[in-house]
């Protein structure tokens, strides 16, 4: 299961992620659309842990990865 409460992220002056929720249960088949520039790769990027939300929290089964150092993250 996946879990995300409030993600945001921003580059510089931009917010890209605007307090994102979600839940993503064990097998379920999800579809991320949107515009370009919407958010969709650094969504993807921020739950496969390859970069970190400015705030909020990610479970990825039961496990709290903004726990995680960088050595743990890369063995996730």
């Amino acid at each position: 299961m996946i879990k995300a409460a409030d993600l945001t992220k921003s580059f510089d002056d931009v917010e890209v992620l605007k307090g994102i929720n979600l839940n993503i249960s064990k097998g379920e088949i999800v579809s991320i659309v949107g515009a370009s520039g919407a958010g969709k790769t650094t969504l993807l990027q921020v739950l496969g842990t390859l970069s970190r939300p400015d705030s909020g929290k990610i479970e990825i089964n039961n496990i709290n990865i903004n726990t995680l150092n960088e050595k743990e993250l890369s063995e996730f």
